[in-house]
């Protein structure tokens, strides 16, 4: 029975897809849910798995192609046998080692058959003085070898390269690709273009001294995995000081809908995530009724989801406000662009220990140096509702709130 595969019903606002990946081959037999293809969206990929036992018979839309929902991009027979199928193919692998056989056989019976002329090229060699003992007095590859192996031959010299050689050579590496843009790749671009076209964004930076969130983790985080099952990390602190400043400060928990704004009474944080399609933003739902566990359990789970390329739809939509962390990738300091419609974007950077501080005895010796680990904080916001005030506020108050951790847990 000949079954359709069909590009699935897909999510409400994607209209189409790309086919992405082939992950078998016409004439492979498959198993039922076993995935034949990915199609990549502008948001999520999809995968399409076999609906029964069978073999592929036909692909008909190969990658790179745009496709609608319900499409036919394949063709399955269900319960086909399919292990007579690669007899062929070895068959036919066996018939050039036997061609290669008699073709080794026939040149070897020749004086200057193309493995001998090879391999005399290859040792710098003449046929001259070297003894045949092929049929009829023909020079064989044995007969070169063995000569080979009796007088031992100097590599031949190369000839000094020419001015224009080396401005060859130097020039040959010069190249061009041309690769279509990855849907969400164009999705990335024209999202960041809209904000920096809409939004009148401004960055205000501050910087936070981690010293007391690490005395936590350093205490605390062998039994905090053993009890939660997940590392501690700075996130989850994070997480937990930009809710405390979004109840504080609601416009930076806002968006804008026409002439209108929207201040949102939940507080849904975008966690900036890298995958191998690129940068998503999957949503912490509901970040105010998590602890410091459930923060980590999740952001490690949009982790691995995102380089399986298994993040879903519901898991991308939302969000009030976001987080992204460059500094996992080294940097020191950035300006991040907005998220539409979210009217501001907190952004991490590295941590370097730096001296803070230092207390001198009267003789002018050094009684005391304060150190702290600390990170330049910036915060991106749009300035049609969030006022300069609000937003130094705002990234003051997620100051405060990691340089005494106790106000996370007496709401302060």
């Amino acid at each position: 029975m000949a079954i359709e595969i069909k590009v699935p019903n897909l999510p409400e606002s994607v209209s189409s897809a790309t086919v992405a990946t082939w992950h078998v081959k016409a004439g492979d037999a498959v198993k039922r849910e076993q995935n034949l293809v990915d199609l990549e969206t502008d948001k999520v990929m999809l995968e399409v798995p076999a609906t029964a036992d069978g073999v592929l018979t036909e692909i008909r839309i190969q990658p790179g192609a745009t496709v609608q929902a319900g499409d036919v991009i394949g063709i399955l027979i269900e319960g086909a046998a399919a292990a007579a199928q690669p007899a062929a193919p070895v068959a036919a692998a066996a018939a050039p080692v036997k061609a290669e056989a008699a073709t080794s056989a026939a040149s070897a019976e020749d004086v200057q058959g193309p493995a001998v002329r090879k391999l005399l090229a290859e040792l710098g060699l003449s046929a001259e003085g070297i003894p045949a003992s092929g049929r009829g007095g023909r020079l064989t590859v044995e007969d070169v070898k063995a000569y080979a192996a009796s007088k031992p031959v100097a590599a031949p010299k190369a000839p000094a390269p020419t001015p224009a050689a080396v401005v060859a050579a130097a020039a040959a590496p010069r190249s061009e690709e041309r690769v279509p843009m990855t849907r969400i790749r164009a999705r990335i671009a024209e999202r960041l273009k809209e904000a920096q076209n809409t939004a009148a964004m401004l960055t205000t930076f501050n910087e936070v001294d981690l010293s007391a969130v690490d005395v936590i983790r350093g205490k605390y985080k062998d039994q905090f995995e053993k009890t939660h099952g997940v590392k501690l990390g700075y996130m989850s602190f994070f997480v937990r000081a930009a809710v405390e400043a979004l109840k504080k400060f609601p416009a930076v928990n806002a968006s804008i809908d026409g002439s209108d704004i929207v201040y949102h009474n939940y507080y849904d944080i975008g966690i900036a995530v890298s995958s191998p399609r690129g940068l998503v933003v999957p949503i912490l739902k509901d970040a105010d009724l998590l602890g410091l566990a459930g923060v980590e359990k999740a952001i490690g789970a949009f982790g691995t989801k995102a380089k399986d390329n298994k993040l879903s739809l519901e898991d991308l939509t939302g969000g009030t406000f976001s987080i992204t962390n460059g500094g996992v990738f080294g940097s020191l300091i950035s300006t991040p662009i907005l998220n539409p419609p979210q009217s501001a974007i907190l952004g991490m950077h590295g941590i370097n220990e730096r001296l803070l501080d230092v207390e001198l005895n009267a003789d002018g010796t050094v009684k005391r140096l304060k150190k702290g680990k600390m990170m330049y904080l910036a915060l991106s916001y749009d300035h049609r509702i969030i006022d300069g005030r609000e937003a130094v506020l705002f990234l003051r108050t997620i100051k405060e709130c990691l340089e005494d951790p106790a106000r996370l847990l007496l709401n302060l």
